[in-house]
């Protein structure tokens, strides 16, 4: 029997019929013919090669499948990516483009140096499990289009000083215990953010650049995912993106320049660092207090958190959108050769309301569910207020 033949066998066995009996009939088939192996994986990387032509990215496939399986699947998963990248490489195919698709496949990279000690019936089984899920993956929006083989390939800029400075900013508004410090650090961190945006805007009109809105995706992972979603739609509006959550795949896609993309996932990462210490910590007080309704208490914290962080960004967005276009309106009343700001930010957020509008013709409201807590909810706004991050005032030169 060739080994074509008993892989065409195991996956009519397995792959179409969603039953135990059909899963170990598949992975003994393949357990038995070692020479199978290679056919096997070959077949896996056509799976993965598959999810991309539907508009999956590396980083999507591994989160929905460390959602749903197990970490025998993410492992043999990425091996596959890595495979996968490296056989279209050699052969000249289309490459999808950009530094995140990039950042993703290193990552995905360290995850497949780990080794794996299944015996050849787990593994066969595994493998079985894996390539159902790859097969019934649904079309996605694509965030990349592919280049062309032979193209320049768009090599990863730098990360920027000012992006260094947030990055490191946030990291130690999230390592502290003082939430004094977190504030500051926070507070500091935004108003970097806000003139990055705006610095990136006007550089781009100037230069009369052919910038145009991407997107990204983002993990929303359980438990609380509604609060979750809640938080980085907050976020990104705040920054001048439009979010738009999936909740029956687990994350959102954000849609906006790529300078805004960047710190729309450095933010809410950190908030939601910040925010999660805030709950343990207002959590082990209630227990203390005899209270034991936990998951109502965290769903409404997290709620409240995020509504509140929200009005707080905005505020602090506006303000230095007014203090960028003051000090402009300054200098262009001194004669020099300043670009005014608001109609560069008003086309910028045309732009990106148009594309997410083409990507996501029809999306619906989702009401916020199990947000009955009293407690929960004034503390998770306490926490959001000691997280402030309105710009503070700058130092007299």
């Amino acid at each position: 029997m060739s080994t074509t033949s008993t892989v065409d066998r195991a996956f009519e066995a397995a792959l179409y019929a969603d039953t135990d009996a059909a899963l170990d009939t598949g992975a003994s088939l393949l357990a038995a013919d070692p020479a199978a192996d290679a056919e096997l994986a070959r077949r896996g990387r056509e799976f993965v090669a598959g999810a991309w032509r539907r508009g999956w990215q590396p980083a999507d496939v591994v989160r929905f499948t460390r959602r749903e399986l197990e970490d025998e699947h993410v492992r043999l998963l990425a091996r596959l990516v890595v495979e996968e990248h490296e056989e279209a490489r050699a052969g000249a195919r289309p490459q999808p483009p950009g530094p995140r698709w990039s950042a993703q496949l290193d990552e995905i990279g360290d995850l497949a140096a780990h080794p794996t000690r299944a015996d050849r019936f787990s593994h066969a089984t595994a493998a079985l499990e894996l390539y159902r899920l790859l097969l019934r993956l649904p079309t996605l929006e694509p965030l990349d289009r592919p280049r062309e083989a032979g193209a320049a390939k768009n090599s990863p800029h730098p990360e920027s000083r000012m992006l260094s400075r947030i990055r490191a900013l946030l990291a130690k508004a999230e390592a502290t215990g003082f939430p004094e410090e977190a504030e500051a650090l926070s507070a500091k961190a935004q108003e970097l953010m806000a003139r990055h945006s705006i610095d990136e805007a006007l550089i781009a009109a100037r230069a009369h650049s052919g910038d145009a809105p991407g997107a990204c995706r983002i993990g929303v992972d359980p438990p609380y995912e509604t609060a979750k979603a809640i938080l980085l739609d907050a976020v990104a509006r705040a920054n001048r993106c439009e979010a738009v959550w999936n909740e029956a795949l687990g994350f959102s896609t954000v849609v906006g320049f790529e300078a805004d993309l960047e710190v729309v996932e450095l933010l809410h990462t950190s908030l939601l660092v910040q925010a999660t210490t805030a709950m343990t910590k207002a959590e082990a007080a209630q227990r203390k207090g005899g209270r034991k309704r936990t998951k109502t208490f965290r769903q409404s914290f997290l709620a409240a958190y995020a509504h509140r962080i929200g009005d707080r960004l905005a505020a602090v967005a506006e303000a230095q959108v007014a203090e960028a276009e003051a000090a402009s309106a300054g200098a262009r009343g001194a004669g020099a050769p300043e670009q005014d700001l608001l109609p560069v930010l008003a086309a910028r957020d045309v732009a990106v309301h148009d594309e997410f509008s083409r990507m996501f013709p029809d999306t619906v409201t989702t009401r916020v569910r199990g947000v009955s807590d009293l407690a929960g909810w004034q503390q998770g706004a306490e926490a959001a207020d000691r997280a402030q991050v309105r710009a503070r005032p700058r130092l007299p030169s």
